[in-house]
């Protein structure tokens, strides 16, 4: 099986990020890895680069940290390939198989909805994955779970909270969303075995090639770290949450919430555990 990582930042793309590009590849490699995806907060997230640039200067600024991780990566024949992570309000969205060319070519991207950027994704052969769906942070105000038209979600990623992670994958199962995981890491020194990501039987050979697994539902193997999950209570949101269904935003109640949760077998009661191994069984009906 050939693992990958789906989901890491740098200094130079993110304001967040603490490891230079060029470091992670020799990394990454030494710990078994067959590639990784190199993907930056974007124009509407905790981008780096200035927005007061102009937009050529602005997306040669913002693709320095993968250009340099991948020449870093071509010296020791390590894959790296191009993401992207996009914010709207709160809402994140992972994107594959475009490049840097496709940036270029479209400067009115400060401008796109969510719709538009799905839309322009696709018609360029790439793929959309909503990440961290369920997130709950002091920057985010509402969760906003978008399941119509994304090629599915990040059910799984490892610095996100158990029950954070717990809720997307129940969500995931039902919209019958397909899944990924992975690390969200900005900081070589939190690489190591409570990262998560993927497998595939065969190597990923582009951008365009993962895009296009994703898009014909060829769906990956996960790996978490299953401790992340232990001693997990009751499922609980504490945060307004909406969902885009047939073209609007509707609402979402507790009362629909803990269903969709009780139905793939979650708690939902604070005072109580988790059942045994019902991450491993939820991450088995969805085929990851």
């Amino acid at each position: 099986m050939y693992r990958y990582e789906t989901h890491l930042h740098t200094v130079e793309g993110s304001a967040c990020g603490k490891t230079p590009g060029r470091e992670y590849p020799a990394i990454f490699q030494a710990k078994g890895y067959a590639g990784i995806f190199i993907t930056d907060h974007f124009y509407h997230g905790n981008t780096h680069p200035s927005r007061d640039l102009l937009w050529e200067e602005y997306v040669n600024a913002y693709t320095r940290g993968y250009e340099e991780a991948k020449a870093a990566g071509d010296a020791i024949g390590f894959p790296v390939f191009f993401g992207i992570e996009e914010n709207f309000e709160g809402d994140e969205y992972l994107l594959y198989g475009v490049d840097k060319a496709f940036l270029l070519a479209h400067p009115e991207i400060p401008h796109w909805t969510r719709e538009e950027m799905i839309r322009l994704v696709h018609e360029a052969g790439g793929a959309v994955m909503q990440a961290h769906p369920f997130r709950d942070r002091d920057y985010i105000t509402q969760i906003h779970l978008y399941p119509e038209e994304v090629d599915g979600i990040e059910g799984i990623n490892t610095a996100n909270t158990a029950g954070d992670n717990l809720a997307a994958l129940c969500y995931a199962e039902r919209f019958g969303l397909m899944i990924q995981a992975g690390s969200d890491t900005h900081d070589q020194a939190k690489i190591g075995p409570g990262n998560g990501g993927i497998l595939y039987d065969t190597p990923i050979t582009s951008e365009r090639d993962f895009a296009g697994r994703l898009c014909r539902r060829e769906k990956p193997h996960i790996f978490y770290p299953e401790e992340l999950f232990a001693g997990l209570g009751g499922l609980q949101v504490n945060l307004p949450v909406e969902v885009r269904r047939g073209g609007r935003w509707e609402d979402v109640s507790g009362e629909e919430l803990r269903a969709w949760f009780e139905k793939a077998g979650a708690e939902t009661d604070a005072a109580l555990p988790q059942p045994e191994g019902i991450v491993k069984e939820i991450v088995s009906r969805l085929g990851a």
